[in-house]
């Protein structure tokens, strides 16, 4: 997390809707070896974190020897800032992004809680595709279905801390943020959602003004 406060004041429930929206991120726990890593699709609730990973993954196998710390990091819409962008001397390149860290406890669940976590992880991102009828689980045979459902298994991690960043220039003049978030809605700049990002930084500038 970025040490300035001036680009972690959003609030508990901000996090929570970013991480949801997204349902993906880096699970890490800190293995024998090193640290772990699996990329998941998840499902948030208030307190906890549902997932799966692929059974013969090394975190899996670690969660089987017992319960661990674990980071889950949501990553959003990045992008490189030039300093020519912002019409003002003296100032240096950035990178402005968008990061929810979650944490907590990371365990495996009895192979019972999978098809539901399934269920709710294919609902949860079918509806945002409407008007397209919704996929389900039930529309595989059965026997394929348990054939490859024994190749995964269920997770929960405990959500004990949310923290997150925005970095969206905002430490700097209202004129350089926009001349910042018009190049990113320009495209061609290094980064990922660079137009996405744009709009947040817009979004934030209204929010200063209102404030």
């Amino acid at each position: 997390m970025h040490p300035n406060p001036v680009f972690r004041r959003h609030p508990r429930n901000w996090a929570l809707a970013f991480a949801r929206e997204r349902g993906f991120g880096a699970l890490t726990v800190a293995g024998p070896e090193g640290v772990l890593a699996a990329h998941v699709p998840f499902v948030l609730d208030e307190d906890r974190v549902l997932a799966h990973v692929v059974r013969a993954n090394p975190l899996a196998r670690h969660l089987g020897r017992g319960p661990a710390d674990a980071l889950l990091i949501v990553s959003g819409p990045d992008g490189y800032v030039s300093p020519d962008w912002y019409g003002e001397p003296q100032l240096v390149p950035t990178w402005n992004y968008v990061v929810v860290h979650l944490r907590g406890e990371l365990r495996l669940l009895d192979d019972g809680a999978l098809r539901p976590i399934l269920d709710r992880l294919s609902h949860d991102f079918e509806t945002r595709l409407a008007p397209k009828p919704p996929w389900k689980t039930d529309k595989v045979d059965d026997g394929l279905l348990a054939r490859m459902m024994r190749q995964i298994v269920p997770l929960e991690m405990s959500l004990e801390s949310i923290d997150s960043t925005a970095k969206l220039n905002q430490n700097r003049s209202d004129a350089a943020r926009a001349g910042a978030a018009a190049a990113l809605e320009a495209g061609g700049t290094p980064g990922m959602e660079t137009r996405t990002l744009a709009a947040l930084m817009r979004e934030a500038m209204s929010k200063t003004a209102a404030d």
